[in-house]
């Protein structure tokens, strides 16, 4: 076998898998993010009496209750205001106002009534002339001449 055709398959298996691997680790990083806080709780109460996962499935439970409670909370008009004044001290903190803006523009973006993000799918001559690239329209913008 030709060491073009070895690097071939490699980069090929590696580009196949590499989509479903990052896939399944942030799905678990998601989920034992979204499950620490309420399994430590449920770690507490049980102690040692329960297998690995219930507090973990359990804790998973509980976060997301409580991720659905604050959207009702949030949904009424104190909650909007608790979290208006929330947001507005976040805002005046020097390097988390950027990195919190940024966040708030994405999921707007992606999760707003009005929202025009990937939407279309255009080409693109990138990265360099001659070479096209498939692309998802986020925005759009104009130059000098209005174009």
């Amino acid at each position: 076998m030709s060491n073009k055709r070895t690097k071939h398959y490699l980069i090929t298996g590696l580009l196949s898998i590499l989509p479903i691997a990052l896939t399944y680790w942030i799905i678990l990083k998601l989920f034992h993010y979204f499950s620490y806080p309420g399994s430590k709780i449920v770690a507490i109460i049980f102690t040692n009496h329960v297998p690995k996962y219930v507090p973990e499935l359990a804790g998973f439970i509980l976060t997301l209750s409580f991720i659905y409670f604050t959207g009702i909370l949030i949904s009424n008009v104190l909650g909007k205001q608790i979290y208006s004044w929330f947001e507005k001290i976040l805002l005046r903190i020097p390097v988390i106002n950027t990195v919190y803006r940024t966040i708030k523009q994405i999921t707007s973006n992606l999760s707003g009534p009005n929202r025009q993000a990937f939407k279309r799918v255009v080409f693109i001559e990138y990265p360099r002339k001659g070479i096209w690239t498939l692309s998802m329209v986020t925005g759009e913008s104009k130059n000098k001449n209005g174009e």
